[in-house]
């Protein structure tokens, strides 16, 4: 078994800001000390197949280095190698957003490189959305309705402004306001609504420093509903500020919920997006697998 760490590069993530940037990080960590065996990525969902592939062959230390969706896609195929309870996984956040270890306290490349060579871990849940077609697996949070157009958006016009491209996508996805109906069940209650907004987290924060779920925790076993009813334009820009902060929670059109298990009431095939990646999927439930991965922090 090996003890190098297989680092896994997106170097189109962060709209190419990562194909720059790598190259320097990971010759730091070489410098300090640290055993690595490079890997880049192809094409969308690559960085899956090379992890599988990877743990078969023995490696149980892992560096994806790219965005959330990097990571995310290392996360299923480590899922799907059987041995994701073996692994550890660290972060070189050098994508859009880098939300997720933000719950960390890392909001830099060199303050991620230090977390690196300290090599302290905790355990951290994974999530897993059952759709139709099978099974996704992510780390910090699935939004859908108003969410999963701001980040199609993002995606397809504003990677390359990073984070700030979230906040631009916002302020034109309000113009074009939509709402939907969604029916969610729980285990002991259900939730049929019109909302502009569903948010199922594991992590606090999206789009970068946006606190979407500002009571969560990456190892408590549950995941946080975050949901916003039909807000006015003015309503919903009043609790885009309030995002950041976290207090969005607190108006009266926004309700949460800490579960286990949600299950989607006759969902229609609809963008979800998770961990800033866009997918097309009809959802059927998201389930919650406690301490299911070591996190490098």
């Amino acid at each position: 078994m090996s003890s190098a760490y297989y680092a896994i590069v997106n170097r189109a993530a962060g709209g190419g800001r990562c194909a720059k940037a790598a190259p320097e990080a990971l010759n730091a960590l070489e410098r300090r000390g640290l055993s690595l065996e490079v890997a880049f990525t192809e094409e969308p969902k690559h960085a899956t197949e090379l992890a599988r592939r990877a743990a078969s062959n023995g490696y149980r230390r892992f560096l994806s280095v790219g965005g959330d969706g990097t990571a995310a896609e290392v996360v299923n195929g480590l899922v799907a190698s059987g041995v994701v309870s073996e692994c550890e996984l660290a972060m070189l956040p050098l994508g859009t957003g880098n939300s997720f270890l933000r719950d960390f306290g890392i909001t830099d490349l060199e303050v991620a490189v230090q977390a690196i060579v300290r090599g302290t871990s905790t355990p951290v849940d994974v999530l897993r959305l059952t759709h139709e077609g099978g099974v996704i697996h992510f780390i910090n949070t699935m939004g859908t309705g108003f969410v999963a157009r701001v980040g199609e958006l993002t995606n397809e016009r504003f990677k390359f402004l990073g984070a700030a491209g979230y906040v631009v996508a916002v302020l034109i996805c309000v113009m074009r306001l939509r709402y939907e109906e969604s029916t969610l069940r729980y285990a002991d209650a259900t939730d049929e609504a019109r909302t502009v907004l569903s948010s199922f987290s594991n992590s606090q924060y999206t789009g970068g420093s946006m606190r979407m779920a500002p009571d969560a925790k990456v190892d408590d076993g549950l995941l946080d509903v975050v949901r916003a009813g039909p807000l006015r334009r003015a309503a919903l820009v009043t609790a885009f500020a309030r995002i950041f902060a976290g207090t969005h929670t607190d108006l009266n059109q926004v309700w949460t919920r800490q579960v286990d298990r949600v299950e989607f009431v006759n969902p229609s095939f609809q963008a979800v997006l998770i961990d800033g990646d866009l997918h097309h999927v009809k959802p059927l439930a998201i389930d919650v697998l406690p301490s299911a991965i070591q996190l490098v922090t």
